[in-house]
């Protein structure tokens, strides 16, 4: 038996998030289904995180233990081949040892957020950015930002279906960038809540465009209740970038 670690990419808008669904596609069951063809195991994936439905991934680390014996680059091509048409891609193949764990081992989890902010629409990226028509103040967004960077309850930023044991988590990044018609904001922490990075991203487009300001985000924060979120943003523009390990 091999445990194996796999760099996946994909296109989230096919799928309701990351993990298996009982009747709806996901990114789990796809890889799974490919490798089943591959081997004739019933094998389980495990990965770094559970993105939500429409969230893409360009590295999202998982592994898998396979008992056939096979090399990695056949194990890639293999996979790659069986899961089309599904937009899923795996970039890397590697034997780790056993007691290494997708979820558990990670350290560190990187996220990317992309606002297209002009006045026309997308067309060759759709379903890939959030789309803002209004002017929108990066330098207010990252002053706002730079509120949250640290250890703090997130309570307001966190899921009302969050299953996490505490919504005190460490940010220890994020940051606004512009480059042309987009704004970018990084994240970056060992773990996330659940609709975190999107419920901080949504109050940071409404401080681009004037509706709150920097303070109100820090007001938002202390208030440690969901019902002071300005808004979620939607799922499309966000990416889970690369997990980190030892």
């Amino acid at each position: 038996m091999t445990r194996w670690k796999l760099i996946v990419e994909y296109d989230g808008g096919s799928f309701f998030g990351w993990q298996r669904q009982v009747d709806d596609p996901s990114v789990q069951a796809a890889i799974e289904r490919a490798i089943d063809a591959m081997t004739g195991e019933g094998v389980t994936v495990h990965g770094a995180g559970r993105t939500d439905a429409g969230v893409h991934g360009l590295g999202m680390a998982a592994h898998v233990d396979i008992a056939k014996e096979i090399t990695p680059h056949r194990l890639r091509e293999g996979i790659n081949a069986l899961i089309r048409p599904d937009p899923v891609s795996i970039l890397s193949v590697e034997p780790v040892p056993d007691d290494f764990h997708a979820r558990f081992s990670c350290v560190g989890r990187r996220y990317l957020y992309r606002i297209l902010n002009r006045r026309a629409p997308p067309a060759v990226d759709r379903g890939r950015v959030w789309h803002i028509s209004k002017d929108m103040d990066e330098a207010a967004m990252a002053e706002a930002a730079a509120h949250l960077v640290g250890t703090h309850d997130f309570t307001t930023f966190r899921s009302a279906h969050c299953q996490s044991a505490s919504p005190i988590k460490t940010l220890d990044t994020l940051s606004v960038v512009r480059g042309g018609e987009e704004i970018h904001i990084h994240a970056s922490a060992r773990s996330f809540l659940h609709h975190q990075m999107r419920s901080i991203t949504g109050c940071l487009g409404l401080v681009g465009i004037g509706k709150w300001t920097p303070h109100d985000m820090l007001v938002a924060l202390e208030a440690k209740d969901r019902a002071m979120l300005g808004l979620n943003a939607p799922s499309e523009g966000l990416y889970f970038v690369e997990a980190s390990y030892p």
